[in-house]
This record gives structure tokens, C-alpha cells and sequence, in this order.
């Protein structure tokens, strides 16, 4: 009895080897010819690679079709190979969170999880801090706003009383509004007459070498307006204009309060412009 227990149990083995040596032969025809419900279903029992990988080719053209979409909208920097490759894993995960018990069709539930995952890889791209974005976006719909309510574009002032924000903190706003951008020096720039493209790097200008004239005109009017000012005067104008220091920045490398700091500089300006109004009457024709 005990021989044909153990017989019977090797054979039991054999007999689910060999099921389990048919089960990976299984073709993309044979699983192409069965229900894809009934698929699905054995997907979420079993979770073999054989299905999933068979998921992954059935819905691939997913991918591609969101990834185009999003690309047709970026520039030329964007690899849409990248997005696609970020698009797959989108897939990937939406194959191994579907529920047939939400009826809902894949195709529906995957679109969002593709596009999802192309869009981060696009933050994950991006080199402007979320923060400045976020500034960004707030400046140009208030701008927007006021553009309809009014159908001239907004000055700063009218932007500053709508966002309800003044002083260096608009100023703050307005910088990071006008974010530098980048681009590729190999993209086409305009098309020529002849047979080669003209590019970014054919024509952009060379910054390597300062102008004489203008440094020597920076330097005349810096030497103007300090020109008869304390050495703390002189200091708050320097880092205010042409350090991009603020108040507050200023006031702790001097040791001075900020308040201090915005009534020396107001001081200092009333004086510059009765100056200039002084030096201009003189430079007038007379009789």
C-alpha cells in the first residue's frame, strides 16, 4: 500500500510538471484566441509573467498614443522615447492594479495611470523649482483677469492690487514670473535659402567679451550717484541695485534695521533726483 501512495505522488508530480511545462508553451496565439475577460481573471488569480507580458504587447499602442499626444505640445528637447519609456511603466502598474470588479474597461482605467506617468517624467525634467512655477502661474492669471475685465494688458500696479502683494515680495513675484528658459544650441532656428538648416548655435551671440564702452559707462554712472554719499549710503545703493540685495539683507551686513535701511535709501534718492534736476537746469542754453 505504502508503494502505491508513493507511486501515485510521483506520478501526481510528473503530471504537474508536465501541466506546468504546457502552461509555458502557451503562445500569444493560444492566449490571443480566449476571452479576454477570462484572461483578466486568471491574471488576478495567478499573476503570471507570461500574462502580464501578453497584457503589456496587447496594450502597448497605449502608450505611444498618449506620449504623442503629450509630445506634440513640448519642444524639441523632448525625447519622445523618454516619455514612452515612462509611459510603459504607467502601463505596467495599471496592469497590476485592475479590478474587473469595477467594470470598467482597461483601456479607460490605463489612459489616466499612462498620462500620469509621462507627466512626471516631465517634472522629474524640469529644472524650475516648484515654487517658482507656482508664482508663475499666479502673476499670468492675474494678468489674464484683468486682461478680460478691462481688455488692456495690466500694469504691475494693477497686478500687485489684484494679487494683494506690494513691495519686494511683488518683486519677488515678478522675477520668478519671467523664468529663464533653456534650450537646445542644436534645434533649427529659421530655415536659409540653401540646402542647410540654420541653428541655435549659428547665431547666437557670443557674450564672452565684455564692451568696453558700456563697462566704462557703468562705471562713470556708479561713480555719479555715490559720488558725496557716507560710506554706508554708498553701500545700501551697491548691493540694493547691483547686488539684488533686499532691505532686510542689507540691513543685517550693515547691522541696521530694515526699516533703517528703506528710510536711508528713500533719503538717498530724494538727494540723487535734486541733483539731477540741479545739474540738468545747468546743462540748459541760456538767453
Amino acid at each position: 500500500m505504502a508503494a502505491v501512495r508513493v507511486s501515485s505522488r510521483a506520478h501526481a508530480r510528473r503530471s504537474h510538471a508536465a501541466g506546468r511545462d504546457r502552461d509555458l508553451s502557451v503562445t500569444h496565439a493560444d492566449l490571443e484566441a480566449r476571452p479576454t475577460v477570462e484572461l483578466w481573471r486568471e491574471y488576478a488569480e495567478e499573476r503570471t509573467p507570461e500574462l502580464r507580458n501578453y497584457f503589456v504587447e496587447k496594450y502597448l499602442h497605449l502608450v505611444r498614443y498618449n506620449a504623442e499626444r503629450v509630445y506634440t505640445r513640448l519642444p524639441d528637447e523632448v525625447d519622445i522615447e523618454d516619455l514612452m519609456s515612462a509611459g510603459l511603466f504607467g502601463l505596467m502598474d495599471a496592469i497590476d492594479a485592475y479590478d474587473l470588479a469595477r467594470q470598467v474597461k482597461f483601456e479607460t482605467y490605463c489612459a489616466p495611470r499612462i498620462r500620469g506617468a509621462i507627466l512626471d517624467e516631465l517634472r522629474s525634467m524640469d529644472w524650475v523649482p516648484r515654487l517658482v512655477r507656482y508664482r508663475t502661474a499666479r502673476i499670468e492669471e492675474a494678468r489674464q483677469q484683468i486682461l478680460m475685465d478691462t481688455g488692456v494688458q495690466p500694469t504691475d500696479k494693477q497686478i500687485s492690487d489684484f494679487l494683494g502683494i506690494e513691495g519686494e515680495e511683488f518683486d519677488k513675484y515678478k522675477r520668478d514670473g519671467s523664468p529663464v528658459g533653456t534650450i537646445s544650441i542644436t534645434r533649427k532656428c529659421f530655415s536659409s535659402d540653401g540646402t542647410r538648416e540654420v541653428r541655435e548655435i549659428d547665431v547666437i551671440k557670443d557674450d564672452r567679451q565684455s564692451d568696453p564702452f558700456r563697462e566704462a559707462q557703468r562705471k562713470d554712472l556708479k561713480g555719479l550717484i555715490t559720488k558725496g554719499l557716507s560710506r554706508a549710503e554708498r553701500l545700501i545703493l551697491v548691493l540694493y541695485y547691483y547686488e539684488d540685495m533686499t532691505m532686510k539683507e542689507i540691513g543685517a551686513t550693515l547691522d541696521l534695521s530694515e526699516s533703517r535701511v528703506s528710510q536711508m535709501h528713500s533719503s538717498i534718492l530724494l538727494r540723487l533726483k535734486a541733483q539731477m534736476q540741479h545739474r540738468m537746469r545747468e546743462l540748459q542754453p541760456t538767453g
